[in-house]
């Protein structure tokens, strides 16, 4: 995500259950807030008699802390992007999905049905997770100023709107940001010669930008007080969401050059004490009734859909594995304590 990402409702706690109803069969998910509502769980227990009992975590690190090998076991489905997708695969904790039991995925958008284009969820030809929401993280602005979109990521660099922009306080993405701004082939892999350029532009960033942000409270918070006029939408939708929910009027955009995107997939874990089972749950959560409240609570794509408005089909990176995970984050928080690129850059 992503990433650190905040996805809805309350403040959470690391985890948050919702117990079985009962005795009897209980089919256990880990997932992100806002994913499986109370109505979905309703229509599934009815149709299947079976309880389910769902697990919330509201960041990565928490999630991957549920997922290692000692606390696997716990769960039959869990939901996570194509970057953790990937890493779960190759841990070997995750079941290869049997697209067959899966008839609903025709009712996904094109993008999303082929499976082989999107990285992370396929490996040695076996398919580990089923796409079902994401969010481009593009370029909010206020359309007063804007009377016509911004076209490109340049944008967020432009010295007319110094200490008017708002950025997202996170290595990984800024890093990856700046890639897409260079026109590297990927944003995910800095070559050795592509460090000092990613640089410079972070700091021409920390200096144009007013403040970083981290949630989409904070952000929507920071952009009404503060009179902004661009933000880097590291929750896309979503945020345009929360500030329309507060009577902001903005645009959003996808620009370019593209935009990094998370994509958040179900998977099947190794520790599944019913495959099928988990395999039908996925099925429901593919259906109407999820997909619908996704949008209408959350703010959220379902993959029912194949672009937000303003995406124009224009070129996602779905989130994957940096090249140097700590190296992008000792740098960046150089640059975001006032380090001059010298001095950022230094071993």
């Amino acid at each position: 995500m992503r990433r650190t990402v905040l996805r809805s409702l309350i403040a959470l706690a690391l985890a948050v259950a919702w117990p079985a109803a009962g005795a009897g069969e209980v089919l256990r998910v880990l997932a992100w807030p806002g994913y499986v509502e109370p109505e979905v769980v309703a229509e599934f227990r009815a149709a299947h008699g079976v309880d389910v009992e769902v697990t919330v975590v509201d960041n990565d690190d928490a999630l991957l802390e549920k997922m290692r090998p000692r606390a696997g076991g716990d769960f039959d489905l869990v939901a996570a992007n194509t970057a953790e997708i990937a890493r779960y695969a190759t841990a070997g904790w995750l079941r290869p999905i049997d697209p067959a039991l899966l008839p609903a995925r025709a009712t996904q958008a094109p993008r999303f049905r082929e499976t082989a284009a999107l990285p992370g969820i396929v490996r040695d030809g076996k398919l580990y997770g089923i796409p079902f929401t994401y969010a481009e993280m593009g370029i909010i602005y206020d359309p007063r100023v804007f009377p016509l979109p911004p076209d490109s990521l340049a944008v967020l660099w432009d010295p007319r709107y110094r200490q008017r922009v708002l950025a997202f306080n996170g290595s990984a993405h800024n890093f990856s940001l700046a890639a897409l701004r260079l026109g590297l082939a990927t944003p995910f892999r800095l070559g050795d010669g592509d460090w000092p350029a990613a640089v410079d532009l972070l700091v021409a960033l920390r200096r144009n930008a007013l403040a970083f942000y981290t949630q989409p409270d904070e952000a929507a918070d920071l952009f009404i007080r503060h009179k902004a006029v661009l933000m880097f939408a590291n929750y896309g939708s979503q945020q345009v969401k929360a500030l329309a929910d507060r009577g902001i009027k903005v645009g959003y955009v996808v620009p370019r050059e593209g935009a990094l995107a998370w994509l958040d997939c179900w998977a099947v874990t190794r520790g599944a004490r019913d495959p099928a089972l988990a395999h039908a749950f996925i099925e429901h959560l593919l259906g109407e009734t999820a997909s619908r409240l996704l949008e209408e609570r959350q703010g959220l794509s379902s993959t029912r859909r194949a672009a937000v408005p303003g995406a124009r089909e224009r070129k996602l990176h779905w989130l994957m594995p940096v090249e140097n995970a700590e190296k992008r984050s000792r740098l960046w928080q150089r640059i975001v304590s006032g380090d001059r690129r010298d001095k950022v850059l230094q071993p």
